[in-house]
């Protein structure tokens, strides 16, 4: 498992898990924030923000891009960037999978896997 941490500008860890650090260098393509400014309460950490990141890896005269989709969640206790999705996915790839997390049950489920993440990083 690829783990990478640094303090971000809230002065707690940010973990990147699962994720080549090459792979999003330079920052996403485009983001999309699901929540921000929450004071959510779930497994004894705050949410504070939650984000999709999409970066375009490489693009296929037929298939179109091929994206990474990686979910960022910040909270009280720290922070990780994870590995959502990726593929040809098409070029509304995040907005797609904006609306999917939100229509269903996915931003909980996110939610949660990502705190279980995190929890494996914490002292």
């Amino acid at each position: 498992m690829n783990m990478q941490a640094e303090m971000n500008s809230m002065d707690v860890p940010k973990f990147v898990s699962g994720l080549d650090p090459e792979d999003i260098e330079g920052g996403p393509n485009e983001s999309r924030v699901l929540l921000s400014g929450g004071t959510s309460q779930h497994q004894g950490f705050t949410i504070r923000h939650v984000e999709l990141r999409l970066y375009r890896k490489r693009h296929d005269k037929r298939l179109g891009y091929y994206s990474l989709i990686t979910a960022l969640v910040e909270t009280d206790r720290g922070s990780i960037e994870l590995k959502y999705d990726e593929g040809f996915r098409g070029e509304d790839a995040l907005n797609s999978t904006s609306r999917m997390l939100a229509e269903y049950v996915g931003l909980a489920s996110l939610i949660n896997r990502a705190l279980i993440e995190l929890q494996g990083y914490l002292p």
